[in-house]
């Protein structure tokens, strides 16, 4: 898969993971429409991206997990550039903490981090198999293959999303559907960084598991995962190992954790 001339969507364009994949895709000479809920964001991205390459971007203000929304945006897309040949579900919420009482927390990170992933290929699937040619990208996390310490919301949702991913490759991947799950650790995001986000706990969970990467460091897995068509992307290596040692013996693997949960506790707030 090349992205060269392809038209792409990508969804929590406004920064982070999805900011930088927007630029690369330009740079990489696609067409794209750069969506977040935060509209001014979206068009600040999009902004850069034209004053490289003019006319190769629009944005767009909308939420990811609406379906009505994301009806205008490949509306939008099919309009000024032509029918969606890539699309890029990277909007996600990290939601909840611990067991999480209010279940409108869960619905929301439920919505964003998997059923719009859903609500966008029940648009685009019937083209792409009409076409014999399409890409999903899923932003998932490494949460997804493991788990995430101090969120149960986080980790069943991106346990979810790698799963949803899975499904659609095997039931489609025949019939001209690619399909790759990004699956990182730490990344220079506001996911990671904003108070607001993942707990004190959660946060130190992910950046004492490993380097912390840049967006554009993720982007760029991505596009070369992209171009083989590969569908588990892990810009940290060591997840994989992580992820087979969890494979190899499950108890071992959990008993392993609770005593990392326990450490992670013990330090200072």
């Amino acid at each position: 898969m090349q992205v060269a001339q392809k038209v792409a969507i990508v969804t929590g364009g406004g920064g982070g993971i999805g900011g930088a994949l927007a630029e690369r895709l330009a740079a990489g000479g696609a067409r794209v429409v750069v969506t977040d809920l935060d509209a001014a964001s979206a068009q600040a991205v999009s902004d850069r991206i034209n004053a490289t390459r003019p006319g190769a971007s629009i944005a767009r203000g909308a939420d990811a997990s609406e379906d009505a929304q994301i009806g205008s945006v490949i509306d939008a897309a099919e309009e000024a550039f032509g029918p969606v040949d890539l699309y890029f579900a990277n909007a996600g919420v990290a939601a909840g903490e611990g067991l999480e009482p209010d279940d409108a927390v869960w619905d929301l990170a439920l919505d964003v981090n998997v059923r719009a992933h859903i609500r966008a290929t029940r648009r685009l699937v019937p083209g792409w198999i009409e076409r014999g040619e399409g890409y999903f990208v899923s932003t998932a996390s490494a949460a997804g293959l493991l788990t995430q310490i101090g969120s149960a919301p986080y980790s069943v949702t991106k346990h979810a999303a790698v799963g949803f991913a899975e499904w659609l490759s095997v039931t489609y991947g025949d019939k001209g559907v690619r399909v790759s799950c990004l699956c990182p650790m730490g990344v220079n995001t506001k996911l990671l960084t904003d108070d607001a986000a993942l707990s004190a706990t959660a946060a130190r969970a992910v950046t004492t598991a490993g380097s912390v990467l840049e967006p554009s460091e993720v982007a760029e897995c991505v596009l070369a995962a992209m171009e083989a068509e590969q569908f588990l992307i892990l810009p940290h290596p060591e997840v994989l190992e992580m992820y087979r040692h969890k494979g190899t013996d499950y108890d071992r693997w959990i008993r392993g954790m609770r005593r990392y949960q326990a450490s992670l506790l013990a330090q200072p707030s």
